[in-house]
């Protein structure tokens, strides 16, 4: 009995010596090293812009930098690429919209990444509707006015966007699908040299979010006629929905939401998806996304996953019916 009680004893700073080591194989718990938010845009743009906002409220909750980095190319498979291939530690993530999650499946033969096996929801963080605008020159005051021009001219209209595959491409080739137009795709290198040619008159119409084309819109450069939205957007309360207008299947917006490596473990993911939410939620970064045109989600990783399946069903459809190829 002496014996064993005695091995017993010895045995007990061994297995005590035994328990730090285990905890700190599994590493310090996250966050406790700076982030890296890559933006699949150059600087400036929406993607950005909600990138850094979230970010820097992001970085105060957590006690570590957050650094956007913007690596732009690919139709967003560049950054989407990077991001799959890094470590899923929660440190690496990426400003991922429904070009990267759910159009370039359908528009590539061979894509780089694969959004449902290499990318994992994090969060839904805003919607950026869009909104029908015509130029100054056309002479349809109205979007019932404006369908009716299109329809009665035999050769159809041109329309801007800001760049094939883009959420504004899709958004007006549902449109002109469901209200049997006959319309000819012009892409730009993104909205702004899009907007200004509409502008200009070059080009009569296209589909823009609101942080894009408010300078526009506000400055009468261009008109808004519609909004391919479920209600009327705050900042244009006499511009109706495409729904008002007999037309309740257009609805469309670009979809912006973080994701992470597919490895990374749950609990970092909820870790994120919380402090996310909080940041989206804090009330001078909620007001400066909605001023700037963005409508604030801050969904759970469920939720995100969820929608990215439905919007995939939806558009992979019209994609496929349309015949539209980006390789």
């Amino acid at each position: 009995m002496k014996k064993l009680l005695a091995a017993g004893l010895l045995a007990l700073p061994l297995a005590a010596s035994l328990v730090p080591v285990a905890a700190s194989a599994q590493g310090p718990a996250w966050p406790s090293k700076p982030m890296r938010w890559l933006v699949p845009y150059p600087a400036g743009g929406g993607s950005d812009f909600l990138a850094r906002t979230i970010g820097q409220q992001l970085s105060t909750q957590i006690g570590q930098p957050v650094l956007v980095d913007n690596k732009p190319g690919g139709n967003t498979a560049i950054a989407a690429s990077d991001v799959a291939r890094s470590a899923p530690d929660g440190y690496t993530v990426l400003s991922a919209d429904n070009g990267t999650l759910v159009f370039n499946p359908a528009l590539y033969k061979t894509l780089s990444y694969n959004p449902s096996k290499d990318l994992a929801p994090v969060s839904l963080m805003g919607r950026f509707p869009m909104i029908l605008v015509v130029s100054p020159s056309v002479t349809a005051k109205d979007a019932k006015a404006f369908i009716a021009e299109v329809k009665a001219n035999p050769a159809g209209i041109n329309y801007a966007s800001a760049g094939a595959g883009s959420p504004h491409h899709l958004a007006m080739e549902l449109l002109k699908t469901e209200a049997g137009l006959k319309m000819t795709h012009a892409p730009y290198r993104g909205a702004a040299p899009a907007l200004a040619d509409v502008a200009g008159g070059q080009v009569p119409a296209m589909m823009v979010d609101m942080a894009a084309g408010a300078g526009f819109i506000k400055g009468g450069k261009v008109r808004p006629l519609a909004v391919a939205n479920a209600t009327r957007l705050p900042q244009l309360p006499d511009v109706p929905t495409f729904a008002e207008l007999g037309y309740k299947n257009v609805e469309a917006a670009a979809l912006v939401g973080m994701v992470a490596p597919a490895a990374t473990p749950k609990d970092v993911i909820a870790s994120l998806n919380k402090q996310v939410v909080a940041a989206i939620n804090a009330p001078d970064v909620h007001k400066k996304l909605v001023d700037f045109g963005v409508e604030p989600v801050g969904s759970s990783p469920e939720q995100f996953a969820e929608l990215l399946k439905s919007e995939t069903a939806r558009w992979h459809k019209l994609i496929r019916d349309l015949g539209i190829t980006l390789d």
